[in-house]
């Protein structure tokens, strides 16, 4: 029902930015952005709910990352400002059909991207 396909990856320097895009096909409910650093579990970074724009973040990106949406082209975006080392990893954004319960578990999700590596370095 929903695909995802995502860009906008690539390596930076501390203290750059980044803007990643996720489009999707299909009516979502929400897309959140996921991330995975090898050895570690996924981690919900942030969330955008289609039905009155709310967001959601996690506590280690507030204030650096914002996420919103371009409803012409059902596009959601995560602008990433002050990057840091920890920040690196590969970046999913993730769609549900419907409202969703908890935002940063990733098991609230029905619909995945392919992923996109960031790379921040020192």
């Amino acid at each position: 029902q929903v695909q995802l396909v995502e860009s906008g990856g690539g390596l930076v320097q501390a203290g750059g930015s980044l803007r990643l895009a996720c489009v999707a096909s299909g009516r979502t409910g929400a897309i959140a952005w996921f991330r995975q650093a090898p050895g570690k579990e996924r981690e919900g970074v942030s969330c955008f709910r289609s039905s009155d724009g709310r967001t959601y973040y996690a506590d280690s990106v507030k204030g650096r990352f914002t996420t919103s949406r371009e409803l012409a082209m059902n596009t959601v975006y995560l602008q990433m400002n002050s990057l840091k080392p920890e920040d690196t990893a590969v970046y999913y954004c993730a769609a549900v059909g419907r409202e969703f319960g908890i935002w940063y578990f990733p098991s609230e999700y029905d619909y995945w991207g392919q992923g996109t590596q960031v790379t921040v370095s020192s």
